[in-house]
């Protein structure tokens, strides 16, 4: 408590993530109004790591409003996977790409039970409710690779991120 009678509020953090989420989506200097934009803003259209950042934010929020397809395991849990220590929630953009990963694993034959998910539930309910570090892989087995959101800052919550060192 200050002597006035406030109370001591802790500063709000943002994450890396929702400073990349406020620029502007467009900063092509060759626009019309190229003009507006400040110089180290532009330069930042053509810093490869900026623009990456950028297009995985963008990737990020569509994911997060984007109902997927998880698949259930055989005690009907939302499946996923171990790698290097991490939980992986498997999930897949439609049947398309849920039945290339399974051709991909040699299971095409069998059935395939999924729930629909929406991706902001994914990353901010079921994340949690692992234990250990956990992510979410998209349309992993796809030929473009897929997409990873792992557990850090910005993607997961912070209580489960790993980069904040408040892991339970």
């Amino acid at each position: 408590m200050f002597d006035h009678g406030g109370d001591v509020k802790e500063p709000v953090r943002r994450s890396k993530i929702a400073d990349l989420a406020d620029q502007p989506a467009s900063e092509d200097p060759s626009a019309p109004d190229a003009a507006s934009v400040p110089v180290s803003a532009a330069s930042s259209a053509f810093d490869p790591m900026a623009v990456a950042r950028r297009e995985f934010a963008v990737s990020l929020g569509e994911f997060r409003r984007t109902a997927v397809l998880v698949p259930l395991d055989a005690n009907g849990d939302l499946w996923s996977a171990e790698q290097n220590g991490v939980r992986w929630i498997c999930a897949f953009s439609d049947e398309e790409a849920l039945a290339r990963f399974a051709r991909a694993r040699g299971d095409a034959g069998r059935e395939w039970v999924y729930r629909t998910v929406l991706g902001a539930r994914l990353l901010d309910v079921m994340v949690p409710l692992l234990p250990g570090p956990a992510g979410v892989a998209l349309d992993a087995g796809s030929e473009d690779g897929g997409m990873l959101f792992p557990p850090v800052a910005g993607i997961v919550p912070d209580a489960v991120a790993v980069d904040l060192g408040v892991m339970r």
